[in-house]
């Protein structure tokens, strides 16, 4: 689409009742992101309350039919998706707004490929709009979606705004306000009139009176709760008395407070004080593990237990599900379901299924537990069952990790139906995921919900559950490392692309682990050209394993000041991981250097740090147990401008391809766990 131009979802596809809309962006860097937001605005093109404004701190709106779904990697950058349940939008709500954001004095004329896509619930595109001339503005309405005649349609815009979120969000009726961060609301004026700026805005108005526009902050990004938590925006000023006859002047009556969203439950990191007599007594579990000896077995108790957690935790089941094109509504989930296919009938291992407004979306779950793969024929036939029956999805899951096109299943799609049926994959590590960013750092409706989630992230994680994510780097390891070893590993090797794959694998499952540990976006960046082809890039880097012997991987931890490198060296056997840290733009060099060893104090003995310099070659390096007492060490002796400084540790890699104690991905894991809790962090704490 053209800027300006607009389309009919209906004249699209048939399947528009749900959409996801993403919006992406490149960076040469790897280090670009912005934030997304969207308004629901009115008739009169306003937003009627805070509950319209979706964004960071509140991700979802709508009664639940707008959802902000987080980023997903892509070949040269990252998306941010969004899931829109358009059926289930208020009838108050006439237009819909998708803009982004950046923040701290960005622009987006530092990204490259701005770009909207939009699909059905099968996961077909159906609209591609590239956003051009954003150069100096940090704010960007990317396209609209409204409603005409009943119908749905789509208008590309493409309008910048120099003033940010809080120029955009202003201009929809959204009240900005500095101080939105703060734990307490400011105390009420006593007589004071309204701001110039908002008394012309209309207020909405529902059971208990008005309700003030969202609050959010001009400045500060990330300010304020977790993302989910319930906010209870300000109270709003009264109005003037009118006059009257002289007397005593009436008391004013106070403002009713508007109605805000519960407050979120989450769990404790740290648990109650057991009763038990000794460390032999096992707390009584939901989900027990103990009794669980086959791959059968354990098939078909994790199925029926993250089917029934899903139905009855509604964020956790809507989390699930809002990617794949489910609506938002009433859930209920099966397991061992028979279903007719020629003459042998077939029985899926789930079937999840939403109602809304009289409709149902269905799909069918295939899972896997241990070390299984999926099998190409029964995913097949459950897409043959799906079209047949009119079902929207196929859902498979599993301990792979899917990649970008790669997919685990080929599957063949008769073109000639006119019902389409998605087929979408799942991680066990991104159930894990899900639920740790709900109980520990979102929140969900009540004290019995996260009680549930714990219970399932118990059994998950249990060594028995055999639901514990990408745990093998495939047959092609050892042959790998052997012919890197030898030198006898060619360019083309097809053992090569495997590794490279199974690499790819793995660094996205450390995202996600580490993400919901710390409750903040990670994700790796992908330095690739723009539009690239995902498996040209995989080509590339197994011909570079082949020629250099090493891995490489970077990853961006939301809050830290630089990417986070890790790379494995198949030739020495050992695992590197590192960060850049932009030098200090105030005081002398010594100086400089001074304060990175200070703020280093309890950071390993160990940790290498390396000075970049300007344009040059690399700098002075040294241990930190040697540069605490001679941090002068670090300043280059020809007086070079410092530009900043390299920190790195290096830990044995594992020689298995699994993940046991000796194995290669646990060594991942413990190096990555160590590098963030004995370096990033004292990294991000500000000096003394």
């Amino acid at each position: 689409m053209v800027k300006g131009a607009n389309v009919g979802l209906a004249t699209l596809s048939e399947d528009v009742g749900s959409v996801v809309v993403s919006l992406g962006w490149s960076s040469t860097t790897g280090e670009g992101d912005a934030d997304v937001s969207v308004l629901l605005l009115d008739g009169d093109g306003k937003v009627r309350s805070d509950v319209d404004f979706c964004f960071y701190n509140n991700p979802v709106a709508g009664n639940g039919s707008v959802q902000l779904l987080g980023k997903t990697p892509t070949a040269d950058g990252s998306e941010d998706r969004i899931s829109f349940d358009l059926d289930a939008v208020p009838q108050e709500i006439e237009k819909v707004v998708v803009a982004a954001s950046r923040y701290e004095g960005s622009r987006f004329g530092e990204l490259d490929d701005l770009r909207l896509t939009l699909a059905d619930s099968a996961g077909d595109g159906l609209v591609r709009f590239a956003v051009e001339g954003a150069d100096e503005v940090s704010a960007v309405i990317f396209g609209e979606l409204y409603r005409r005649s009943g119908e749905w349609k789509f208008r590309a815009v493409g309008q910048g705004y120099a003033s940010g979120l809080a120029g955009l969000a202003t201009d929809y009726g959204v009240d900005i306000d500095d101080d939105a961060g703060q734990d307490e609301p400011e105390p009420e004026p006593e007589e004071e009139a309204p701001e110039p700026d908002t008394a012309e805005q209309p207020a909405a108005t529902g059971q208990d009176g008005p309700e003030p526009p969202a609050r959010v902050p001009a400045q500060s990004r990330g300010a304020g709760p977790a993302a989910g938590a319930a906010q209870e925006p300000p109270a709003a000023p009264r109005e003037p008395a009118a006059p009257g006859p002289a007397g005593p002047a009436p008391v004013p009556k106070p403002a009713r407070r508007p109605r805000t969203a519960k407050k979120k439950v989450t769990l404790p990191r740290t648990a109650k004080k057991s009763l038990a007599d000794n460390d032999t007594w096992r707390s009584a579990r939901l989900f027990p593990v103990s009794a669980l000896k086959s791959d059968r077995e354990r098939e078909t108790r994790a199925t029926s237990v993250v089917l029934s957690v899903m139905a009855q935790v509604p964020e956790f089941g809507r989390r699930l599900t809002a990617g794949f094109g489910a609506p938002a509504g009433r859930m209920e989930t099966f397991t061992e379901v028979t279903l007719p296919h020629g003459e042998s009938p077939r029985r899926p291992d789930g079937v999840v299924r939403v109602e809304r407004a009289g409709k149902l979306w269905t799909a069918l779950v295939e899972t896997k537990t241990n070390g299984n793969a999926l099998k190409p024929d029964q995913v097949q036939a459950y897409m043959d069952i799906a079209a047949r029956r009119g079902y929207e999805a196929v859902i498979t899951l599993s301990n792979d990790v899917a990649l970008e096109g790669s997919p685990l299943v080929d599957v063949r799609i008769d073109r000639r139906r006119k019902h389409k049926v998605a087929l979408w994959h799942l991680s066990w590590a991104e159930v894990v995921h899900q639920a740790q960013m709900l109980i520990r750092h979102e929140g969900v409706g009540n004290a019995a919900h996260a009680w549930l989630l714990q219970e399932l992230l118990q059994y998950l994680q249990h060594e028995n559950s055999g639901c514990h994510g990408f745990q093998n780097m495939g047959a092609a390891w050892v042959p790998v490392r052997r012919g890197i070893d030898e030198e006898t590993l060619c360019r083309g090797d097809a053992r090569a692309l495997e590794v490279i794959e199974n690499w790819e694998r793995l660094v996205r499952q450390v995202c996600l682990r580490l993400g919901g540990e710390l409750g903040q976006k990670v994700l790796p960046v992908q330095r690739a050209r723009r539009g690239s082809d995902p498996g040209v890039r995989r080509t590339e880097l197994a011909d570079r394993l082949c020629e250099q012997g090493r891995l490489n991987a970077e990853i961006r931890i939301e809050g830290t000041p630089g990417v986070l490198a890790i790379t494995a060296d198949l030739r020495t056997g050992k695992l590197r991981t590192s960060i850049e840290v932009p030098a200090e733009e105030t005081g002398y060099p010594l100086t400089r250097a001074k304060r990175l060893v200070r703020r280093l104090a309890e950071a390993p003995a160990d940790l290498h740090i390396e000075t970049l310099v300007d344009g040059q070659g690399p700098g002075p390096r040294g241990t930190l147990e040697r540069l605490r007492p001679e941090p002068a060490d670090l300043l280059p002796k020809d007086g070079a401008q410092i530009t900043g400084f390299r920190l790195s540790l290096f830990k044995g890699m594992g020689s298995g391809r699994g993940s046991a104690e000796t194995g290669f991905i646990r060594s991942v894991d413990e190096a990555v766990d160590r590098f963030h809790a004995q370096v990033v962090t004292h990294v991000e704490a500000p000096a003394v």
